[in-house]
């Protein structure tokens, strides 16, 4: 659908116009500034939100210093922009004309007050006009000179529109194909009988479409030579670009509108092309006050810490457009080998924009977060081994069928935990929070099942899943992998209960909050006391290697390494305490405190504005005193005070009949909320928050989609622009819009080039 430009005597669309089109801002003040020069009348009793929603000014109202333009796809104006260029006559000459945009007719008092302004205005302009040299002010006469040759609009002409009805098919073409997760390419030059010429999927679906009666794309193929691509691979690529590009706007329009928003990294390091690519995600309130999280797009990966802090803020600032002064929450699930790259990345976010906490993610469990950030190989690499394991049983329901009959063998006598035990095999139990217990107690099982499997005489197996069984079976019955999940298991105890409450409902997040210093202060006594947690630690995984008849020794690595001079006092107890037990518990100590800095425990108390918090604390609570932090994302932050007692009054006094609401999501869907605007702004930005988890699962669609396209896809098919298109399916895209971009960019390539290529002939 078109956009019109709102102001008087212009009627340009955008259908018919490269010039950007603009909304009005949603803020009171600056939106009033441009209803004022607008002159509108009609306008004047509309508010801020109908005016963003419904009304639109185009460029040629702004001054050229007030336009920015952050990539080739996308302009934007200036955080203060206000229109200024408006042609208030030109009706005067038809006074007869009825035209929807009627002119408001000002007083001698408000002509007086405008004129005064202008001569300031002007004033200021000459001013600042001294202070530039002669070779701007030039270069700024020949823009606005410019400017003037574009006013008048030509109609397109008939090859004009033939050429974008063309690429218009073109283009569904392509966003079918990315919905469709359908790869660009078809057979492999290897399955194709030499001589025989098969045309990749994108021609294919060109010829289908050129077969069945599409008159334009048929008139094209016939002037085209025979030895051209119909589409070359470099076309296809820049349409591709530009369709990722205006997916991805659709979705940043709407974070732009909601001001507010976080940033997420999912816990995959993917490979598109041969290259590690971090998929990031979007968190944000829309206006319906739904939680979102939306992915928009991957960033490629950098082994240099450093190299990649710059790269990743400016791609999210220059390419996706995102102020980062509006960013309110940082959080990145990777696997261990990246963490602390990842954390550099966010400790350099914090130093540009303080108010980007660094939190914990609602989609991680703290334990695995824990773990997967411990700078020791040996938990690397047993990490690595868990999850191999629960996807080899996962592979197929006889593997799991096998593994429960071990179970239920090993169990006999407790039977409850052997079926709890299967139930907890049949779910992606890795993620959990006593992930590491729950293997302690399934290790003999999945011992003897992996061996069972690699040495079963009735050949049930094939040979892949039989080697995997043993390659799985001799990492697992390994004397380090042993001592390592025992130590974490006993470590991370300490933090079960807490990591388990930050992912419960909002009240146990609030009070988990609290329970953060007895958490430290039990893993300083441990610190404090390592020589004789650690003989415990060593002395449960010695019993339970010779449980399993599994040799204690001290890794290889080490023990080459030491060859010919081993110190005759080092044992494998005293060696695993200074090399994985010491480590792991400073860590998770010091991991702890970065993570729940003073700011994020803040904002963490200022939950207790849910109403069932409040209620839980009898109504005696004191949220403007960690309000402050968010003091200035307030739109009246002077009234706080007043309003926050009103809130308090509010629900103390309710009727019998009224439950407190219990979760952000549903303080935010009141309907009265908006008579609390600090505490609706409050809630908005704590909800937005990563480790806040998303109540309504139908709103967590970018994880889902993204986890179900990598899921489906083939690591050598993959493709960054195809991606956005399957992942953000269900968002709308606007053709015409991608069709002017494609022409404005590439306006000599329009055509399709000529060149000696692969011959497809007429059918």
């Amino acid at each position: 659908m078109p956009n019109f430009c709102a102001a008087p005597n212009c009627t340009r669309k955008s259908t018919q116009s490269d010039l950007a089109f603009f909304r009005f801002p949603r803020d009171p003040a600056r939106c009033q500034k441009w209803v004022e020069n607008c002159r509108r009348a009609d306008l004047e009793d509309k508010t801020p939100d109908q005016l963003n929603k419904h009304y639109r000014l185009c460029a040629k109202h702004f001054e050229t210093s007030m336009i920015c333009r952050t990539s080739p796809y996308r302009t934007v104006l200036r955080d203060n922009a206000i229109p200024t260029i408006f042609d208030l006559t030109s009706h005067l000459n038809n006074p007869h004309s009825r035209h929807r945009k009627r002119i408001k007719e000002l007083s001698e008092d408000e002509i007086r007050t405008l004129k005064q302004k202008k001569i300031d205005e002007t004033s200021e302009q000459e001013q600042k006009h001294k202070e530039t040299n002669n070779s701007n002010a030039q270069n700024l006469s020949a823009e606005e000179g410019g400017e003037e040759q574009d006013e008048d609009i030509l109609p397109l002409t008939l090859e004009e529109k033939e050429n974008k009805e063309y690429l218009k098919s073109l283009f569904e073409i392509l966003i079918l194909m990315g919905k469709q997760n359908i790869p660009l390419d078809g057979h492999e030059a290897d399955e194709i009988p030499e001589g025989l010429f098969t045309p990749d999927n994108f021609q294919a679906l060109l010829e289908c479409r050129i077969n069945s009666g599409e008159e334009v794309l048929r008139k094209r193929f016939e002037t085209t030579a025979v030895n051209t691509l119909f589409c070359s691979k470099t076309q296809q690529k820049q349409m591709l670009e530009i369709c990722e590009s205006c997916i991805r706007e659709e979705t940043l329009r709407e974070v732009r509108d909601s001001h507010f928003f976080s940033i997420i990294t999912d816990d995959v390091v993917v490979d598109i092309a041969g290259e590690e690519h971090l998929p990031v995600l979007v968190r944000f309130v829309d206006e319906s006050h739904n939680l979102r999280e939306e992915f928009v797009g991957f960033l490629p990966y950098e082994a240099d810490a450093e190299i990649l802090a710059v790269k990743f803020h400016t791609t999210i600032t220059e390419k996706w457009g995102l102020n980062m002064e509006y960013c309110r929450g940082q959080a990145y699930i990777v696997s261990s080998g990246f963490s602390s790259k990842m954390k550099v990345v966010a400790c350099r976010l914090l130093e540009k924009y303080p108010q980007a906490i660094y939190t914990l993610c609602s989609s991680c469990a703290l334990n695995m977060w824990l773990a997967k950030s411990v700078p020791v190989m040996g938990v690397s690499v047993a990490l690595g081994t868990i999850e191999e394991v629960c996807s080899f049983f996962h592979r197929s329901p006889q593997l799991l069928l096998e593994l429960d009959n071990v179970i239920a063998v090993l169990f006999q006598n407790n039977e409850d935990r052997g079926n709890e035990l299967k139930q907890i095999c049949h779910s992606q139990w890795t993620g959990r929070h006593d992930a590491f217990e729950i293997l302690v107690d399934l290790l003999q099982a999945l011992v003897l099942c992996l061996d069972g499997i690699n040495n079963d005489t009735n050949i049930r197996w094939n040979n892949c899943i039989a080697g995997r069984a043993f390659v799985l079976c001799s990492a697992v019955t390994d004397f380090d992998f042993i001592v390592t999940i025992v130590v974490l298991k006993n470590v991370l105890s300490f933090t079960r209960a807490f990591g388990k409450n930050l992912q419960g409902q909002t009240s146990d997040v609030f009070f988990a909050a609290s329970s953060l210093t007895a958490v430290l202060h039990s893993l300083n006594e441990v610190m404090e006391n390592i020589e004789v947690y650690h003989e415990f630690w060593f002395e449960e995984a010695t019993n339970l290697a010779t449980k399993l008849d599994i040799q204690m020794k001290l890794p290889g690595k080490f023990r080459r390494a030491q060859q010919g001079n081993l110190d005759a006092q080092l044992t494998s107890e005293s060696y695993y305490k200074e090399a994985l037990s010491v480590p792991t518990v400073e860590h998770i100590i010091q991991e702890l405190k970065d993570i729940f800095s003073e700011q994020h425990l803040k904002a963490l108390k200022c939950l207790s504005l849910v109403p069932s918090v409040m209620g839980q604390l009898k109504f005696n609570t004191s949220e403007e005193h960690h309000a402050d932090m968010y003091r200035s994302d307030l739109p009246n932050p002077d009234t706080l005070s007043a309003e926050l007692h009103c809130w308090r009054i509010k629900w103390k006094h309710r009727g019998k009949d009224i439950e407190l609401p219990s979760t952000i999501y549903e303080a935010l869907h009141l309907p009265d909320i908006k008579f609390f605007p600090n505490v609706y702004a409050l809630l908005k930005v704590l909800c937005i928050l990563p480790v806040m988890k998303v109540e309504n699962e139908r709103y967590e669609n970018g994880r889902r989609h993204l986890k179900a396209y990598l899921r489906n896809t083939l690591t050598d098919q993959r493709s960054s622009n195809l991606a956005l298109l399957n992942i953000n399916f269900d968002i709308k895209h606007d053709l015409d819009l991608m069709v002017d971009t494609y022409i404005k960019l590439y306006t000599a390539k329009s055509e399709l080039p000529t060149g000696n290529s692969e011959t497809i002939e007429n059918t």
